[in-house]
């Protein structure tokens, strides 16, 4: 196992390099130049041509590549253009939102989608299963963003219930932290609950027809124990898959669920980056979200071993 992470570990450099190569040419090809957005309307051509040619921008791309790569590689993701701060340190300060957020609704998924998926799966062909199905449809068709609007609406704006927007520090005042934090966890998590809650639904219903399942109803075995243990156990691994890859999808949603809800994270700064043209903010955000990925997938892949004994990693 111990040599398994480790060559999981080294895969992280070529991933980072063929994520660094797409995200840099990307924002590199996307019109717009930051010196002129630096420096204003008002900034003549020699002066905007003067900050390109001391920021860099005239080398060639692949030049500006390998530079920008190998500070990654040791660790320095560079110096914001616009907040005149490290991109590391930018991305801390507003890190805290963005994985409050990206865990609750990993957590709400979960709560939710395992146990909508069992009960469905138990109760085949009944109107519970079609409710169930149709709570996973709705989740799967309604953007995030669209239900937060809704959520903002009804909740914040009709009934005042919820603040509409803005976050509190959890160590702060806890109580305020999470009634800004439920509508947001809400509209991202609505999603990967109904996707977790279908294929739960369909790996339970393949693994109730397995022999050894039959065999335990035949040897007089309680229905709940045969469910929870026997079946459940077995149904979970693609589950497991599937909230390994919700990681990604969260961290990726919450760039705009945080500028719905005017979330202070790094989503919000992203979009704000791309408006003002801050590529080292940009490129330094897509790193940090492929590698939080990829860690991800690893703790999944260790967790199949707990799972499933008969999953081993060769040492």
């Amino acid at each position: 196992m111990t040599q398994y992470i480790i060559r999981r570990l080294l895969l992280l450099v070529p991933v980072m390099l063929i994520v660094g190569i797409m995200v840099f040419t990307l924002v590199h090809l996307t019109p717009g130049d930051p010196a002129a957005v630096i420096l204003g309307p008002d900034a003549s051509s020699s002066e905007v041509e003067a900050l390109r040619e001391q920021m860099g921008f005239n080398e060639p791309l692949y030049v500006q590549f390998v530079l920008w790569f190998g500070d990654v590689v040791r660790g320095d993701l560079g110096q914001s253009y616009y907040l005149g701060e490290p991109v590391t340190r930018a991305l801390l300060n507003r890190a805290e939102p963005t994985i409050l957020l990206t865990l609750y609704s990993l957590t709400l998924a979960i709560i939710i989608g395992v146990p909508i998926g069992i009960v469905s799966a138990v109760k085949q062909n009944t109107f519970i299963d079609r409710l169930a199905m149709m709570f996973a449809i709705s989740g799967v068709a309604i953007p995030n963003f669209v239900l937060g609007i809704f959520l903002i609406m009804f909740f914040a704006v009709m009934l005042g219930w919820l603040p509409s927007g803005r976050y509190e520090n959890i160590l702060d005042d806890p109580i305020q932290h999470w009634r800004h934090m439920i509508m947001p966890t809400i509209a991202l998590g609505f999603s990967s609950a109904a996707l977790l809650a279908r294929l739960v639904r369909s790996s339970m219903l393949d693994t109730l027809k397995e022999d050894y399942v039959r065999t335990a109803f035949a040897k007089g075995v309680g229905f709940k124990t045969v469910v929870t243990r026997h079946a459940l156990r077995n149904a979970l691994i693609p589950a497991v898959t599937v909230i390994g890859y919700s990681v990604g999808t969260l961290l990726g949603g919450a760039v705009v669920t945080e500028t719905v809800f005017s979330l202070p994270g790094m989503g919000r700064l992203v979009v704000n980056s791309i408006a003002r043209r801050d590529y080292p903010i940009i490129q330094g955000a897509v790193m940090a979200i492929a590698v939080g990925y990829v860690m991800a997938n690893l703790i999944v892949d260790i967790i199949y071993v707990y799972i499933d004994p008969r999953i081993r990693y060769g040492d």
